[in-house]
Parts: C-alpha cells; sequence; structure tokens
C-alpha cells in the first residue's frame, strides 16, 4: 500500500508517494498553481503519471486555515475537503492539516544538512521540550511543537499571521515609513511575508512595489536602497520574534522557513540586536537557538510523520 502526501503552497504544489514509512524521493513532483484550476486536477494528474497505485492514506499540508476536514489556500483560490479527497483516492484515511503544522510535525527528525544554525546558545542551556516553527515566505504562520515524553512530536496549528501588529513594531514601522503608510500593514502577514517585504521598499523608496525575489537579488547586488529595506525588514522580524518568544518559549529552537526566511539568513547580526533589544525577560531569548530549515522535503516528512 502507497500513502499519498502534498505540500500545498500559493505558488507551488509537491506532492510525493511514501511506502513502508518512507518517502520514494523518485516520485516527488511539482506543479505549479498557475497550471491547474484546482487541487483535485492535480491529484488526478499526479496519480496517472504514478500508474494509478493503490493508495491507503492521504495527508495534505495546506497553506491555509483546515477546521472540520476542509481547508482552503489563503493566497490560491484552491478548497480541499478530506471526504471529497478519500472518494479521489479511495484512501481509507485522509487528513488535512496546515502546512506550519506539517513543519512543525518534521521539526524533531531535522538533522544534519536539512538545517542551518543561524544562532547557537550554550548546550547546557534550560530545556523544556518546545520548540516553534515560523514560516515567512507567500504567507505568514507559526507552528509551536512540544515532543511529549514517549518522543512523539505534538504540532499545534495556529493563524498568527493574521494577528494584528505588535504595538512595538506598529511604532518602529510608523518611524520609518511615516502614518500615511501604515494601512497597508494591517496584519502580522501583511507585514511579514513577501508582499510585506515588497510593501516596505515601495514605501521606502516611494516607488511602485517591486516582488521581493527582485529586491533581494538588487540587495545581493549591491543596491543601496534595496540594503536599506533588507535591514529594517530583518530588524522587525528580529522584534517579531522576541514576541513569540515569549509567547511560546521555544528553548528547543526556533525553526524559520520559507524564501522570505532564506533571505535573511545573512543579515543575523541585525536579527539578534532586536531580539535581544529588550531586558525584560532576556533569559528566554538568550536560551532560544535559531535554525534555518533547508529541506524542501520537511513537510512532506511532517505529513508521513502525523500519519503515523
Amino acid at each position: 500500500m502507497a500513502m499519498l502526501l502534498a505540500d500545498v503552497g500559493g505558488t507551488n504544489a509537491r506532492l510525493a508517494i511514501a511506502r513502508n514509512n518512507m518517502i520514494d524521493a523518485a516520485t516527488v513532483t511539482r506543479f505549479r498553481g498557475d497550471d491547474h484550476a484546482g487541487f483535485d486536477d492535480v491529484v488526478r494528474l499526479y496519480l496517472r503519471q504514478q500508474g494509478q497505485p493503490r493508495i491507503s492514506a492521504v495527508c495534505v499540508a495546506v497553506a491555509g486555515p483546515v477546521s472540520g476536514g476542509r481547508a482552503e489556500l489563503t493566497n490560491r483560490d484552491w478548497d480541499f475537503d478530506e471526504a471529497r479527497l478519500a472518494r479521489l483516492t479511495d484512501a481509507d484515511r485522509v487528513r488535512l492539516i496546515n502546512d506550519l503544522t506539517a513543519l512543525g510535525y518534521a521539526t524533531p527528525a531535522l538533522h544534519g544538512d536539512s538545517l542551518a544554525p543561524l544562532r547557537r546558545v550554550p548546550q547546557d542551556r534550560p530545556h523544556n521540550g518546545q520548540s516553534l516553527v515560523v514560516g515567512l515566505g507567500t504567507g505568514f504562520n507559526v507552528c509551536a511543537v512540544r515532543v511529549m515524553p514517549g518522543g512523539a512530536p505534538v504540532a499545534l496549528e495556529a493563524e498568527e499571521g493574521h494577528t494584528s501588529l505588535p504595538a512595538n513594531i506598529h511604532a518602529r514601522l510608523e518611524q520609518a515609513v511615516g502614518a500615511a503608510a501604515m494601512a497597508g500593514f494591517f496584519s502580522t502577514e501583511e507585514t511579514f511575508a513577501g508582499r510585506g517585504l515588497s510593501r516596505l521598499h515601495a514605501a521606502l523608496t516611494g516607488q511602485p512595489a517591486i516582488r521581493s525575489e527582485d529586491i533581494a537579488a538588487a540587495a545581493a547586488a549591491g543596491d543601496r536602497a534595496a540594503n536599506a529595506t533588507y535591514d529594517l525588514f530583518v530588524e522587525l522580524v528580529g522584534l517579531l520574534c522576541r514576541e513569540l518568544a515569549l509567547r511560546f518559549m521555544p528553548l528547543e529552537g526556533m525553526f524559520l522557513a520559507g524564501s522570505v526566511g532564506r533571505s535573511i539568513a545573512d543579515r543575523m547580526e541585525r536579527f539578534e540586536s532586536a531580539f535581544l533589544s529588550q531586558s525584560h525577560m532576556r533569559q528566554i531569548t538568550e536560551n532560544t537557538p535559531i535554525f534555518l530549515i533547508r529541506d524542501d522535503m520537511a513537510a512532506l516528512h511532517g505529513c508521513l510523520t502525523a500519519l503515523s
């Protein structure tokens, strides 16, 4: 029997088949969302490509809220339904989970080249079995993880991206761009996802918004305006992660994920300055290691763990 795994974001969907509790790397396939009307169409096409294997279980990580066996992508007009997927695949078990929840399930097993340490802390620091995934990409969200005494991870769903900005971040941002430009920064996701970086660059330069990828390329090429945008953006991310560290106390580690997360990895000095900027409860941030998730298949491994 085979298990169908999928990691579906606003831009791409990655699907794979797992057998004997291992992902078959030869089956991992990426589909562009723009090329398909809905996820069901992707599943039909993928199963045909794989020779119509007998599917016993399905787990789909969705970049959007999941409730009552249904989900919708936050940044694409695709919907998901466990019952419909069960009929489509003839699977006995179907589970929809948030994409950050999938990364949460994966974190206890990430090691080696799958992770890049961005901030090291003493090995003899306090431990509490808790970690936090922070997803910075097309969208924004977090997943708190607790490893239970038996070793099994518990990953909690959240919609942190749709919360309001903390007051200190709002004040720092308004100081930089002015009150008139603040209307677009109305939530955590609108500020810290890729489009938030684009919006920040436009507000700082007075120029039309460009893609976050283009800002990253310009910064790498030495463009002063792009580097100034990144400096401020990384400072804001550091302030946000300080708030998240106190909220979730991830003494086992805070794991950054997503394209925007990867793009700030070489600016950790500025991040850390903001992360440690407040003395109140600083013992928590001082003892929180920071990692970057580098494994593109991490969410698929999390889906496999969620079916175990």
